[in-house]
């Protein structure tokens, strides 16, 4: 069985590019992009891209400051643990960046996580190579299918109408703490903030008992 995150919001309590962006003063021009982004209203890859020229010429050291920064979101690692535990396979499929998932992979211990990548060039930022695209699930499939995961043994937890396209791929879709779109599309909706109580909607979803561990 497989379980798919996405990362900003769900995995992590933050958003990178508008902390990013404070420290140049440009939250607000970041933040309403990030939300047309977030609510389908404007396309996504073009959205991180100008959000991504916007924030041209910060430097590596305050990227990796701010990524580094991001909290885990309550209840992330009892529920990866009590997955992992029972057998899982767990796999985050993110918008965001490998200066921040890499170090989030190692946390958690997914088994895999795909990403995109900034781009630096004399230590500035400079641009972004765009690996995941608003169809996360065309990214998800090529573990899946290695993986030889069946749809009704996978269950996605997201958040965005960028993430929406991975509900086709699975059994168990969870709307966390999400956008109305996606409370419409998903199986359950969990709106308490803490992923911990994912681990009852799988039970209560496959009938199984997998055991809530405390964190390690």
């Amino acid at each position: 069985m497989l379980a798919i995150f996405d990362v900003e919001g769900v995995l992590l309590d933050a958003e990178f590019l508008p902390i990013l962006a404070e420290k140049i003063n440009k939250q607000d021009e970041i933040w309403a992009i990030t939300r047309q982004g977030i609510e389908g209203k404007i396309n996504w890859e073009e959205g991180l891209k100008r959000r991504i020229e916007l924030l041209r010429g910060i430097d590596y050291k305050t990227c990796k400051e701010v990524s580094d920064s991001l909290k885990v979101m309550t209840g992330a690692k009892e529920a990866c643990n009590a997955l992992r535990a029972a057998g899982w396979k767990i796999m985050a499929v993110s918008g965001g960046f490998t200066i921040m998932t890499d170090r989030l992979k190692e946390e958690l211990g997914l088994d895999h996580v795909y990403s995109n990548e900034l781009l630096f060039k004399d230590g500035k930022l400079d641009g972004v190579i765009i690996e995941v695209d608003s169809d996360k699930s065309k990214s998800a499939l090529v573990k899946i299918k290695e993986w030889n995961e069946k749809k009704e043994t996978i269950v996605v937890v997201v958040d965005g109408a960028n993430d929406i396209k991975l509900f086709d791929i699975c059994g168990l879709g969870v709307a966390f703490r999400a956008q109305d779109m996606v409370k419409e599309l998903a199986t359950v909706t969990l709106e308490e903030k803490d992923l911990s109580k994912l681990i009852g909607l799988i039970n209560k979803h496959y009938g199984l008992k997998i055991p809530l561990p405390t964190i390690a």
